[in-house]
C-alpha cells in the first residue's frame, strides 16, 4: 500500500514538472508575475487567491480594466488558470460571471490593442543611419531583427554555433521559439542586400568578426529582451523619431508589413516570422495595402 502511495506521488510530481517544463521559462516568469499581482489584490480585499473562485476573478479583471488593455485581462486569466493548474487546482475560466463580465468591458472599452509602430524601410534607414560607426553590435541587432522578422527572445538567445555563412548569405537556427516550444527547430535565411550600408548580413559578419576574434562560442548579442526595446527606442529617438511609438516588437512588425507592401505572399511572410496562423500576418498585409488598395485611388478630382 505504502509503494502504492510512494509511486502515486511521485508520477504526481513528474507531472507538476512536464507542466513546467511544457512552457517556456520566459512564459513560466509572465505567468508568475500576472499571479502575483493577483495575489497582492485578493491579499488586500481579504480574498483567496488559491485556490479562487470564479466570482473573485470577475471581480480582479473589473478592477484590472480600469487601468489595463482588453489584450492584458485575458493574460492575467490565462496565466492564473495555469498557476492554478501547476498547484493541481481547477479553475473555471469559462464561467459565465467571467465570460460576460468580459463581455461587458469589450463593449465598454472595446479590444483594440495600441500597438507600437512597425520600423518600415524609411524609418529604418534614419535608425540605422544614427548609430555609431564603432557600435557595430548595435547595428547588427537592428538589422539582422528587422530582416529575419525575429521576436525580441529568438534574437537574443541566437548562439555563434546558430550561424552558417553561405554565398547567398547567412543561415540562423532557431531552437526555440514562441511557437515551437518542442524545440523541433526553425532555420531563417537573410540574404545579402544589395545596398551594402544596409545589408544585415554584411553588419553581422562585422559584429562576428570583432566579438568572436578568439572564442567562438557563446551568445551573439548577450543581451536580455528588454534591452533590444532599450536600444531601439535610443537609436529611434536619435533619428529624430518619437521613441515612444516604437518597441522591440517594431522590427518584427515592420518586417512583415514591409514584406506585404512590396508584394510578397503571405505564406512566404509566415516562413520566415514563424507565425503559426494567418490572422497576425493578415493584419499587417492590411496595414501595408490601407492605400495601395484604396478605393479612392479611383477618384479622380
Amino acid at each position: 500500500m505504502n509503494n502504492i502511495i510512494t509511486d502515486v506521488k511521485n508520477l504526481e510530481l513528474e507531472t507538476l514538472k512536464n507542466l513546467k517544463n511544457s512552457k517556456s521559462n520566459n512564459t513560466l516568469k509572465a505567468y508568475q508575475s500576472d499571479f502575483k499581482d493577483f495575489t497582492a489584490f485578493c491579499i488586500k480585499n481579504g480574498l483567496s487567491s488559491i485556490p479562487t473562485q470564479p466570482k473573485i476573478l470577475a471581480i480582479y479583471i473589473t478592477h484590472l480594466s480600469k487601468t489595463s488593455k482588453f489584450s492584458t485581462l485575458k493574460r492575467r486569466i490565462a496565466s492564473i488558470s495555469v498557476i492554478h493548474k501547476l498547484k493541481g487546482h481547477y479553475l473555471d475560466t469559462k464561467h459565465p460571471i467571467i465570460m460576460e463580465n468580459l463581455h461587458g468591458i469589450k463593449r465598454t472599452l472595446g479590444s483594440r490593442q495600441i500597438a507600437k509602430k512597425p520600423i518600415l524601410i524609411n524609418n529604418l534607414k534614419l535608425i540605422v543611419k544614427a548609430i555609431d560607426k564603432k557600435k557595430v553590435r548595435d547595428k547588427a541587432l537592428i538589422l539582422i531583427g528587422f530582416a529575419g522578422g525575429f521576436r525580441r527572445s529568438e534574437l537574443v538567445n541566437i548562439d555563434y554555433n546558430d550561424l552558417e555563412f553561405v554565398p547567398e548569405g547567412v543561415k540562423i537556427l532557431i531552437k526555440r521559439s514562441k511557437t515551437d516550444q518542442s524545440g523541433e527547430g526553425n532555420i531563417k535565411a537573410i540574404p545579402y542586400f544589395d545596398n551594402q550600408e544596409f545589408c544585415p548580413v554584411i553588419a553581422l559578419k562585422s559584429f562576428i568578426n570583432v566579438k568572436f576574434e578568439n572564442l567562438k562560442e557563446g551568445k551573439i548579442f548577450n543581451l536580455s529582451d528588454k534591452s533590444v526595446a532599450l536600444i531601439i527606442k535610443r537609436y529611434a529617438e536619435k533619428a529624430g523619431l518619437d521613441s515612444t511609438k516604437y518597441a522591440g516588437h517594431s522590427l518584427r512588425s515592420g518586417f512583415a508589413t514591409t514584406a506585404a507592401e512590396f508584394g510578397a505572399e503571405e505564406r512566404n511572410i509566415m516562413a520566415m516570422t514563424g507565425h503559426k496562423t494567418t490572422q497576425m500576418v493578415r493584419r499587417y498585409i492590411h496595414e501595408a495595402n490601407l492605400f495601395k488598395n484604396n478605393a479612392l485611388n479611383k477618384i479622380k478630382i
